[in-house]
């Protein structure tokens, strides 16, 4: 299972104890692979479900106050293996009820879904003017961020980071 998934399922799963089912698109540079998650508000405070084979990009205790400090919380530990942060913008949210009812046990596949992602609005994370003075991740931040629960096999084919 891959992010998108993940999201959609957690959203799902979220939704069926009262949980407004949102995901939320976090988009990197060209070189990097985006990431989707699952929001969620506990007495008015977020977290996230999120999907990953990095030991980094995963779940968010309920602790932040609103979604750009949620969103923050991703920020330095994505990167890539030369230490340069990539996150660049985050989707508003989406919730899924405002989709077919039937979304959630369609036949059909649910790309339409990433597709909305793509379009809805997004906000840059940090002014432009601030990227070119990021701090590159260091040896040991590359390094940890290497830790994967599933690691590429020889025999299989490559797959996405994030």
């Amino acid at each position: 299972m891959h992010c998108f998934e993940g999201a959609l399922l957690g959203a799902y799963i979220l939704s069926l104890h009262d949980f407004m089912p949102y995901i939320l698109h976090l988009q990197a540079t060209k070189h990097d692979y985006d990431h989707v998650i699952a929001p969620f508000k506990v007495r008015g405070l977020w977290g996230a479900l999120s999907k990953t084979n990095h030991a980094v990009l995963r779940y968010r205790e309920p602790i932040y106050k609103n979604i750009h400090e949620l969103v923050m919380s991703y920020f330095h530990e994505y990167f890539l293996n030369n230490g340069k942060k990539t996150l660049r913008q985050y989707s508003k949210l989406l919730n899924l009820n405002t989709l077919k009812k039937d979304w959630a046990v369609q036949s059909r596949n649910l790309w339409y879904i990433d597709k909305k992602l793509d379009k809805i609005k997004h906000y840059d994370i940090i002014p432009k003017s601030h990227i070119k003075n990021l701090r590159k991740a260091d040896k040991v931040e590359i390094k940890a961020g290497k830790v994967v629960e599933y690691p590429r096999s020889r025999t299989s084919p490559r797959r996405g980071k994030k």
